[in-house]
């Protein structure tokens, strides 16, 4: 049994997608869920390593 080769799709933008002048930066980065969320957890492990050695040593 022989198998065909896909054709492959055509990924190029088409003339209707909206061009993009401005770079994304900074601040798109963080407006990314997965990257909130990390720094989120690094922040809330900071802040409970703080409060411990402040409060309880």
């Amino acid at each position: 049994m022989r198998h065909h080769r896909r054709e492959m799709l055509d990924t190029t933008q088409s003339d209707a997608a909206p061009q993009q002048d401005e770079p994304r930066g900074c601040l798109f980065a963080l407006s990314q869920p997965p990257l909130m969320i990390f720094l989120a957890v690094i922040g809330c492990l900071l802040l409970t390593a703080a409060l411990h050695d402040l409060l309880w040593l």
